[in-house]
């Protein structure tokens, strides 16, 4: 369904405004979190030994190892995508900056406890950054904020990088963002634990293809949360942006800086079996710790040891803001 474009009166500020963004709707298909669970045990079990999929009660994910913004993912869930690739790349589009108290209206649903996976705040951050979303947004305004960013303290200095939590009182994110919404509240979930992995695919890219296999056509949004133990994990962190253009894949992995950092490791974001007609990024995934290691999850380094514990929780629909005119199918790993 086609929203068009939205029309409020804000307060001035940097952000991109509700009435110059275009917003696109559409339903997604919802399988009962049985079926779901079953192509997960089945699929999940090529690529690790030990598999439990089952359909619970979500747990307060406010405590640890979570420390999520809420307690569950229930509650108008939502897979939201704001913005892509091509406002970062091949060179930044610096006005594309937009503000998490927008949410509400963007998606319709309020409160909204938002996580996921994007480009963070430069202007406060003073560097281009990776943003961790973990807030709720109550009647347009913050209410929990909990994100972090991810960032290089020095780029002259080496690769030295710092995460560090927003102050309550920032709000805005950059370039895009791919998130999981819901009022937080309680409710059942997919639980999935697993371990040893034997195969060669990262955790997000077999839950997916679980999906995709036992769910052929259909368009399913998956939004949640996921605990890494027992193996480092490959992440990388941008640095500030590019002042040459990015126009291949190799610039982008040379542009990139990649870690090898330390577990337990949370990791929030989406993914989508099939893209229904909106141009969504597939995978998105980002990671935080209570350690300070933070950034754009890839995969596990220790398979024999690896051990992951997730909850997910199946999005009704997608709301697509600001898609660019101009699409690129660069730098979506």
């Amino acid at each position: 369904m086609f929203l068009g474009y939205l029309t409020v009166i804000l307060g001035e500020d940097m952000s991109s405004k509700p009435e110059d963004l275009l917003v696109e709707e559409k339903p997604l298909d919802i399988p009962s979190l049985k079926n779901i669970a079953e192509a997960l045990q089945e699929g999940l079990s090529k690529n690790f030994v030990n598999v439990e999929v089952s359909v619970e009660d979500c747990p307060d994910l406010t405590k640890a190892p979570f420390l999520l913004a809420e307690k569950g993912l229930g509650g108008s869930p939502t897979i939201v995508e704001v913005g892509r690739v091509p406002y970062l790349m091949p060179l930044v589009n610096r006005s594309k900056i937009y503000d998490f108290k927008d949410m509400n209206l963007l998606t319709g649903v309020d409160p909204a406890f938002i996580i996921g996976a994007g480009a963070g705040p430069f202007l406060h951050a003073t560097v281009n950054c990776e943003l961790i979303a973990n807030v709720v947004v109550k009647d347009n305004q913050l209410s929990i904020q909990k994100t972090q960013i991810a960032k290089l303290k020095d780029e002259s200095k080496g690769n030295e990088f710092v995460a560090e939590k927003l102050p309550d009182s920032e709000s805005t994110y950059a370039l895009m963002g791919n998130l999981f919404v819901s009022k937080g509240e309680t409710g059942q979930v997919v639980k999935v634990k697993v371990s040893k992995r034997k195969g060669k695919s990262d955790f997000v890219s077999a839950a997916r293809d679980s999906l995709v296999g036992g769910f052929p056509g259909k368009s399913i949004g998956v939004g949640g949360v996921f605990l890494t133990t027992n193996s480092k994990v490959k992440l990388h962190i941008m640095p500030d942006f590019s002042k040459t253009a990015l126009e291949t894949e190799d610039q982008i992995n040379s542009w990139l800086r990649f870690y090898e950092m330390n577990p337990p490791l949370v990791s929030v974001g989406t993914f989508v079996t099939n893209d229904p007609g909106l141009n969504l990024r597939l995978i998105h995934f980002h990671t935080f710790s209570e350690h300070g290691h933070a950034g754009h999850y890839h995969y596990d380094l220790d398979p024999d040891n690896v051990e992951y514990l997730a909850y997910f929780n199946l999005g009704a629909k997608v709301v697509r803001i600001d898609r660019p005119l101009e699409e690129s199918k660069l730098g979506h790993n």
